[in-house]
């Protein structure tokens, strides 16, 4: 039997800021008791003291109607690219990316027009949002349009989190292809959903799989890591940094490598690791020490795994070819 994922590490890097958020919060639970008196409704007195919770509801439908859009445009997507960038992969763009991004900010405009915004895309309603600010959200409608949405090399995804000083709070990732729903709160677990079956409490562990295991890695990864993967007997696949993050969450995938090593990965590669981290899954750096979650530290490789044993393999093969970083 497998041992069982541990969720913490001993020297877990907790941000400093976490429990005087908290403490603001029930601070003003106490102090603001009614709020009709004081000019609020209940809306707005639910985003001001639980504004993860309330991002959870507004956003997560919204991923479901921009999943539905992206598959409806997978078949016949067309790139067209985006001037001014210095990749293949950052300049593709399809209508999909549009679409989809208008479906979220719609749906952020409704309880969260006074968040700053960090948005793939150059879309009509990004000018309605603040550049900074202490809540950042971060969104990414299609991502891995080039490889893994046009050219269908592995899963993409769609994906929003919402940040507090600087430290992810809640996210909400899907993969559409899959029909894989994830979402997760700071400190309250995972959430995942097939379909359009509610959301049930999710946790790493495949231990009941009948077929061999498989890694996931990003599409920049060398093949020599890849050659190494396969010498311990893992299948392994691509995919989008989304995919990625929330791969021990998924159908027999045991881990995943993230490399990123021209500017390190993005935070939106970092949407979904507080998912994999709320469900259970080691997320590590290189060296096998827990990964950043500061949004403003860089890192060029994040490994996730379902357990210590998988972990210790994923060190191994990368630390020939990809340093320890």
């Amino acid at each position: 039997m497998q041992e069982k994922p541990r969720t913490r590490f001993t020297s877990y890097e907790e941000p400093k800021v976490g429990w005087n958020r908290r403490a603001r919060q029930y601070i003003r639970c106490a102090f603001f008791p009614q709020p009709r008196a004081l000019g609020y409704n209940a809306t707005d007195l639910m985003v001001k003291i639980f504004p993860a919770h309330a991002f959870i509801e507004d956003l997560t439908p919204a991923i479901r109607e921009a999943s539905v859009v992206a598959r409806k445009f997978e078949a016949e997507a067309q790139n067209t690219p985006k001037t001014g960038e210095t990749s293949d992969v950052k300049a593709a763009l399809t209508l999909a990316d549009t679409e989809c991004q208008e479906i979220l900010l719609q749906a952020l405009l409704t309880r969260f027009s006074h968040v700053a915004l960090e948005a793939e895309e150059d879309t009509a309603s990004v000018a309605a949002f603040r550049q900074e600010g202490p809540e950042l959200v971060v969104m990414d409608p299609i991502d891995g349009t080039l490889r893994s949405y046009l050219e269908r090399r592995g899963p993409y995804g769609v994906m929003v989190g919402i940040a507090l000083d600087g430290c992810y709070e809640a996210a909400v990732v899907s993969l559409p292809r899959e029909d894989l729903f994830f979402s997760a709160v700071r400190g309250e677990g995972a959430q995942r959903a097939q379909g359009e079956a509610p959301f049930t409490s999710a946790s790493v562990g495949n231990e009941g799989s009948e077929g061999r295991q498989r890694i996931l890695v990003s599409y920049e990864i060398p093949e020599g890591v890849v050659q190494a993967l396969e010498g311990m007997g893992f299948d392994v696949g691509y995919g989008c940094g989304g995919a990625l993050a929330v791969a021990t969450l998924m159908p027999d995938v045991f881990g995943s490598i993230r490399w990123c090593p021209e500017k390190g990965v993005s935070i939106r590669g970092k949407v979904g690791l507080l998912i994999a981290r709320e469900a259970g899954a080691l997320v590590c750096d290189g060296k096998g020490g827990p990964f950043t979650e500061q949004l403003s530290v860089r890192s060029d490789l994040s490994l996730t795994a379902a357990n210590h044993e998988i972990l210790d393999q994923l060190i191994q093969a990368t630390s020939k070819h990809l340093g320890r970083g």
